[in-house]
């Protein structure tokens, strides 16, 4: 019997998000596929690249091959998954989403979504994070394109190879609205930030607040040559990444050897 291409699915939107709902139906249609879902019990949206180290976690099995992990971070499901379902075999690839909203630039830096893959290359298992730029006023969303895209690039490394080195991952953004669209290799762009935290007060007169979505704002990234995430986006086409979990700033080092003397 030929033996089966073994991918572990995460996501940071919760086990009963449409997006990763759309992402498993995707790649159980694949052919010799194994799909194991480990994903958290509750939504995660931009709790980064965090470990649960203070309490204890539990798999809780909602389905064939399907797992909430309760009150887990992405990290911790692909972390757990690795140890206590796989042990000395490895998945081939781990793809994390498809995410509620797009993880471009700077972002990537809150993103659960890109933690899970950032944690998958950690362990030497190919990842690829993968999101929906959304409109937020249609809950369920529309994950068409981005199940084409998936099953393209899954079928690309199954086929063939992952194209990038150790502890590097490719993050894909999928634009909104439309149902072709060219890939484009691009870079992440510099996002500008704002802050949208909204006051409010309960009726005994406490205050408490909730941080906002601000708009996807972008700049152009100095000195660098070719498109970034967003301009892709922006101009309808599939922005594909690649990410080093090195965060080293190589260019700087003359500088503060300079400073430091």
């Amino acid at each position: 019997m030929e033996k089966k291409y073994k991918i572990l699915v995460t996501n940071d939107d919760g086990y009963e998000a449409n997006g990763l709902l759309s992402l498993v139906e995707a790649l159980r249609e694949l052919d010799d596929v194994s799909v194991v879902v480990v994903a958290p019990a509750n939504e995660k949206s931009a709790c980064g690249h965090s470990l649960t180290l203070v309490r204890p976690l539990r798999f809780v099995s909602v389905g064939d091959d399907f797992y909430k992990l309760d009150d887990g971070t992405p990290s911790d499901c692909v972390y757990l998954s690795l140890s206590a379902m796989y042990g000395d075999s490895k998945p081939d690839l781990l793809v994390s989403g498809i995410n509620r909203g797009s993880n471009m630039g700077e972002d990537i830096t809150y993103s659960g979504t890109c933690a899970g893959a950032m944690e998958a290359v950690l362990h030497d298992i190919p990842a690829i994070a993968i999101s929906q730029v959304m409109d937020f006023s249609n809950p369920a969303g529309d994950f068409t394109l981005a199940k084409k895209v998936i099953k393209e690039l899954v079928l690309k490394i199954k086929n063939g190879s992952f194209p990038l080195p150790p502890r590097e991952f490719l993050n894909v953004n999928i634009p909104s609205d439309v149902s072709e669209a060219k890939m484009v290799v691009t870079y992440a762009g510099y996002r500008v930030y704002a802050n949208d935290a909204h006051l409010h007060r309960n009726p005994r007169g406490e205050e408490h607040y909730w941080l906002g979505l601000h708009p996807l704002n972008f700049s152009a990234r100095v000195g660098n040559s070719g498109i970034s995430d967003y301009e892709a986006i922006e101009a309808g086409h599939v922005s594909i990444s690649p990410i080093q979990l090195d965060m080293s700033a190589y260019k700087s080092i003359n500088r503060l050897e300079d400073w430091i003397k």
